[in-house]
């Protein structure tokens, strides 16, 4: 018994997810660690946490505390 395959292309699209904030809320402070295990978890290449966290800090999105939290974006990211 033969078997036909028929292929399909599948266009991948990335998203951006914005999350809403009210101008009332503070950034949230976390480690650098935190962070990257964070977007880790969620994040299929290495490029794609490097772009996540980078936009995250020049975002203000969130705020570095710890050993890392006076270092510029450029020098963690760059």
């Amino acid at each position: 018994m033969s078997q036909v395959s028929t292929r399909i292309s599948i266009d991948h699209h990335p998203a951006i997810h914005e999350i809403e904030t009210g101008p009332y809320e503070q950034p949230q402070s976390v480690t650098l660690l935190e962070l990257i295990d964070a977007v880790s978890e969620v994040s299929d290449t290495e490029q794609e946490v490097i772009a996540t966290v980078t936009y995250m800090l020049s975002s203000g999105r969130v705020r570095l505390s710890g050993n890392f939290r006076d270092t510029p974006v450029t020098k963690l990211c760059g």
